[in-house]
């Protein structure tokens, strides 16, 4: 069974949301300094890989041509990049223990206060306590280890005088850990990115992708907007993190071992200035509204 052929429209819409998609990536190359070399080099292969898993059964002598005629690269070009995936990878890095002490803080009622807020805790003795809140994470780290690294990566404080250690952010963004953003960049955009085709596609079950878009707002409005969607977050991560612990551990009891399924759930929001803002001329009409749309 093939495809219906894309219409005319269709076509456009898709290189316009090439372009949208493209651009911050390049934007990102730029400002890091890797050469368009670099992102060809990437792409070529992901395309090569994509092409080849959409042929599973195919025969040997045949899947360099078969991956030429869907990606437009030449069969040679074709077999190089066949050749290099199958070399060994090194795999991805699992999630943090410092991550993890971060999310159980965040979501157990052990470490949060009456309102839901994480607890100032003292740094060693029983719960609740820094000390056994790492143990209860991890065994293998010991917790002033962890300590010092959520401290590196200022999402806690220690007041030495009190011993007593504090949350310094909501969420866990490692600052001054390049490599770990741009870990987060790749995991949260790519599954992001991964839903949104899979949906155009067709694919079922579908994957919960929605946004709210407005413009004709002041950067005041835009202001007043951001503190509310971080307080939603924190209701969800609230609730949503203790859930996930709960289903994990229940799985992992469970004869068989069916939990190879992953989930990622996000929030966002973006804001900037319209790329149609100039100075206003003379007597400016009314700016046209526009309602906001989900």
């Amino acid at each position: 069974m093939t495809e219906a052929a894309a219409t005319p429209a269709e076509d456009e819409a898709l290189q316009q949301a090439f372009e949208r998609l493209l651009v911050p990536l390049a934007k990102l190359a730029v400002a890091r300094g890797v050469p368009y070399a670099v992102i060809d080099e990437s792409l070529r292969s992901a395309f090569v890989a994509v092409a080849h898993a959409a042929h599973p059964g195919l025969p040997e002598h045949r899947r360099a041509s078969r991956v030429s005629a869907a990606t437009g690269l030449h069969r040679r070009e074709v077999t190089r990049l066949l050749e290099a995936a199958a070399q060994p990878t090194v795999a991805a890095p699992a999630r943090s223990p410092a991550a993890m002490v971060f999310a159980h803080w965040r979501a157990a009622k052990t470490y949060r206060t009456r309102s839901g807020a994480p607890r100032a805790l003292p740094r060693t003795g029983p719960a609740p306590s820094f000390e056994s809140l790492a143990q209860a994470v991890t065994r293998d780290v010991h917790p002033r280890a962890l300590l010092e690294e959520l401290l590196r990566l200022k999402l806690a404080r220690l007041d030495e005088q009190r011993d007593l250690v504090t949350l310094a952010e909501e969420a866990f963004v490692p600052h001054g850990d390049a490599p770990r953003m741009l870990g987060y960049l790749g995991a949260n955009v790519g599954d992001h990115l991964q839903a949104a085709v899979a949906n155009v596609l067709g694919h079922q079950p579908t994957h919960f992708e929605q946004a709210i878009a407005a413009d004709g707002l002041s950067a005041a409005s835009v202001a007043q907007v951001r503190p509310l969607l971080r307080e939603h977050w924190r209701r969800l991560t609230d609730e949503l993190v203790p859930l996930l612990e709960t289903l994990i551990k229940a799985d992992a009891a469970q004869p068989g071992g069916h939990t190879h399924h992953r989930m990622r759930l996000g929030l966002y929001g973006f804001d900037a200035a319209s790329a149609a803002a100039s100075p206003e001329p003379p007597n400016p009409a009314p700016p046209r509204r526009r309602k906001p749309t989900p």
